[in-house]
């Protein structure tokens, strides 16, 4: 069976859709942990479908290269064939990079190249214009730089604030997710194409 570990900081929508979609006989992916770098609500989720979960609380630590030293060793212990971060509000460092690429994925609210970093949705209606989207990526070293494995294009409505348009975007944001890691789990997308070696 194709494993996936969830790695979230807040409410976990898109762990709890991955979660719904993973339960289903059909799919071909199981998720065996989830982690959070704080007490995140969404880690209710992962207890509430009987998945284990660990805590590498980022303030614990004395610099970013430790904890993300802490965070390979948690992952290691149930060796994921994909780490999915699902609303993980931290840049990871290199090293959990290397430890893991191509095998990390991550869904942004915006259609990358356009608006990377943590404020897609607001530089969206900043910059005025008329559409934005959802993308899901293999995550590298850069923000939001990595290859892109599916996008798709979301309205900006008049009168679109950044909570309006963010939550139209989350529902596309799942389904792609959904079905990405489908698509990886069954050998329909090679994430060492997607992510040649340097």
């Amino acid at each position: 069976m194709f494993t996936v570990a969830v790695l979230i900081s807040g409410t976990g929508s898109n762990l709890r859709a991955l979660l719904d979609a993973a339960s289903a006989p059909d799919y071909p992916a199981r998720i065996v942990a989830v982690g959070a770098d704080r007490e995140a609500e969404g880690l209710a989720h992962a207890e509430a479908f009987g998945i284990p979960s660990f805590l590498v609380p980022y303030e614990e630590y004395a610099t970013r290269e430790a904890w993300g030293q802490a965070l390979v060793e948690n992952l290691a212990v149930w060796q994921p064939d994909l780490v999915v971060l699902s609303g993980l509000m931290r840049l990871l460092p290199p090293a959990v990079v290397e430890a893991w690429a191509p095998r990390i994925i991550n869904t942004h609210p915006a259609y990358l190249p356009e608006f990377p970093g943590a404020h897609g949705v607001r530089d969206a209606l900043a910059a005025g214009v008329f559409q934005t989207g959802a993308s899901v990526i293999v995550v590298d070293t850069g923000v939001d730089t990595g290859p892109i494995l599916a996008q798709e294009r979301v309205v900006v409505l008049p009168g679109d604030d950044e909570s309006t348009l963010h939550e139209r975007i989350k529902p596309v944001e799942r389904r792609l997710l959904i079905d990405v890691v489908r698509r990886i789990a069954a050998g329909e997308i090679d994430l060492t194409a997607a992510h040649p070696s340097p």
